[in-house]
């Protein structure tokens, strides 16, 4: 995805066998780039970087399960790169690298403390480019999103995916939680907002409002009345 108007580039790049989408931004106007969600299969996030000139200057992170933060450790050791995100309430999960990637046949994985824990009301910088970050748990309980006002575009880990919402059956997630996240810090974003979710293709807040059986507008009237 290229955006003139504000000289950005986003490329998404599937990692893992959970296929998750880990985000390159790139500013281009100073060839300045962050990794959002770096979950593993680092020689082909690297790849894309060298073949798009850039420089990595930062690591963004949604939350910290396995799939989107795995990679984290061995990328800011190898490049000397600041780690920013999720919130603190993740610390358990990350703590807990090895230990997940053994269980699911990954790599040897380290834990890792970010240089920078991010609240609602943040923000986040790479090149020229600015990013707004939202908390938003529910599927964890230190979950952020990242939103580029300027592109109208969203990373919201996995907390919204199209047509479905993030699972909230393991430790510390929370169904009513989630729902409230989505609901008052994605959707007053506007329709408009296309969003980037952890895995899958990519959608609107405005779509997932029409149809998302979860989350969409009729869905939450029918929950209310319920």
């Amino acid at each position: 995805m290229l955006f003139p108007e504000s000289r950005t580039k986003v490329t998404l790049i599937p990692v893992t066998p959970f296929q998750q989408n880990c985000s390159l931004l790139v500013c281009e106007e100073t060839n300045r780039a962050a990794v959002v969600d770096p979950g593993g299969d680092l020689d082909v996030v690297l790849a894309e970087v060298e073949k798009q000139g850039a420089t990595l200057e930062k690591i963004l992170l949604t939350h910290g399960h396995i799939d989107h933060c795995g990679g984290t450790a061995e990328l800011a050791a190898r490049l000397k790169l600041p780690v920013e995100g999720p919130q603190r309430e993740d610390a358990f999960w990350i703590d807990q690298l090895p230990e997940q990637g053994h269980r699911f046949g990954f790599p040897q994985l380290a834990s890792f403390t970010p240089d920078r824990w991010l609240e609602s009301g943040d923000t986040v910088k790479f090149g020229n480019v600015e990013m707004e970050v939202r908390y938003c748990p529910g599927h964890t309980p230190g979950h952020v999103i990242f939103f580029h006002r300027a592109l109208r575009l969203a990373f919201v880990g996995d907390v919204l995916f199209r047509g479905s919402i993030g699972r909230t059956d393991f430790p510390r997630g929370d169904f009513d939680t989630l729902i409230e996240s989505i609901t008052t810090q994605l959707w007053p974003l506007g329709d408009d907002v296309t969003f980037v979710p952890g895995h899958g293709p990519v959608s609107t807040f405005g779509e997932e409002r029409r149809d998302n059986p979860f989350v969409g507008d009729a869905a939450l009237v029918h929950r209310s009345h319920g």
